[in-house]
């Protein structure tokens, strides 16, 4: 019979049949167009649309950007860093084009963490840069300059804040999309970000400690790849290399050759260990998989 109440009960709650001490006071009501709206009580069982920044370059010169982003029918961002920010009573200027509860047409076909389609999930947020050649390696442009960074970094740090972003889900539109993007690319000051509490950013001596362990017995190819899904990236089913590339440009941009060597793998288990703990990256390296790199 007591099982059967509890039951009964839950049923009841979940229909309104429950008596209720939500608060129905004039502070909690709003007049709607033919009802009232109560906000007396609120679900505890929920969270933010917003779980992911998406950071991106333009390609583009300050007023093709702005064209862009603004006239096109096909793409867009929520927040777009000038070339040359202006102040407005001594403090820099970003222009905000969609509003955070709108879906900006940002990240396209994309993946982050088993979760597809971004757009859905995140902010996107342009910097007017004119980009890098993946051929030559070399930048198009000038580097991203000191204002932009103070403004990026100045807009980031109010986001996470807002939307309590995780470090990890910080992301450039190279990583969420391999091979088809290469933004914000190599020349990127991800860890200026980092310094300033923006992402993520592997610790130097857990780096060596990886080295070492690495430079005797490296990963396999298939540990790489658990370690890199682990972390977020999709795709390594399809295009493993640029993955590694994608990764590469975000934190050993020394070496954005979608080729693993030591230094590489120690940076990804080192972030492994600092973001998802150590457990996690010793059960991907377990002695019966350990073979050399491939």
């Amino acid at each position: 019979m007591k099982k059967y109440t509890t039951v009964l009960s839950l049923l009841l709650a979940m229909t309104g049949c429950t008596s209720s001490n939500q608060d129905t006071s004039e502070a909690t009501l709003t007049e709607k167009e033919g009802y009232v709206l109560s906000k007396g009580e609120r679900a505890v069982a929920k969270n933010h649309r917003i779980r992911f920044l998406v950071l991106h370059y333009t390609a583009l010169d300050q007023a093709q950007s702005f064209e862009t982003l603004t006239r096109s029918e096909l793409v867009s961002a929520n927040y777009l860093i000038p070339d040359r920010p202006k102040t407005y009573k001594g403090l820099l200027v970003a222009d905000q084009l969609v509003d955070d509860h709108d879906r900006s047409w940002h990240a396209g076909v994309s993946q982050w963490k088993n979760r597809s389609n971004l757009n859905d999930t995140s902010l996107g947020i342009e910097i007017v840069n004119a980009g890098w050649d993946q051929g030559t390696g070399q930048l198009l442009g000038e580097p991203y300059n000191e204002q932009q960074i103070e403004l990026l970094i100045s807009l980031t740090r109010d986001l996470v804040r807002k939307y309590d972003i995780e470090p990890t889900d910080i992301v450039g539109h190279s990583d969420i999309a391999p091979g088809r993007k290469i933004d914000p690319g190599p020349f990127f000051p991800w860890k200026r970000l980092a310094e300033a509490g923006i992402g993520a950013w592997p610790d130097e001596g857990t780096i060596d400690n990886y080295l070492a362990r690495f430079s005797v017995s490296p990963p396999s190819m298939i540990q790489v790849a658990k370690a890199l899904q682990t972390y977020g990236y999709g795709y390594l089913d399809q295009q493993p290399e640029r993955v590694v590339e994608a990764f590469q440009m975000r934190f050993n941009q020394e070496n954005v050759s979608g080729i693993v060597d030591i230094r590489t793998a120690a940076i990804l288990f080192s972030l492994i260990d600092k973001y998802h703990g150590k457990d996690k990256a010793s059960a991907i390296l377990l002695p019966s998989e350990v073979a050399a790199l491939g």
